[in-house]
């Protein structure tokens, strides 16, 4: 089921790193996120609900430079 919040996400094992595009365009990458957290990413039915309970203010982040636009 598509997210009316997130448009992509994927995680970097190595880095502990996950990396989240929202519908807005603005990335973000999220540090020290342990891999049972990005699972529970992938199995949750409602990516915006599981980031809202399990990511969001609870790991520091980078705002990733965003592409301009074409």
């Amino acid at each position: 089921m598509p997210s009316s919040v997130i448009r992509a996400w994927s995680y970097d094992e190595a880095e502990h790193r996950l990396d989240i595009t929202f519908v807005s365009g603005r990335r973000y990458h999220y540090h020290a996120v342990p891999e049972r957290v990005a699972q529970g990413m992938k199995q949750a039915i409602s990516k915006g609900s599981y980031f809202n309970r399990r990511i969001r203010d609870r790991f520091a982040f980078t705002m990733a430079e965003t592409a301009p636009a074409a």
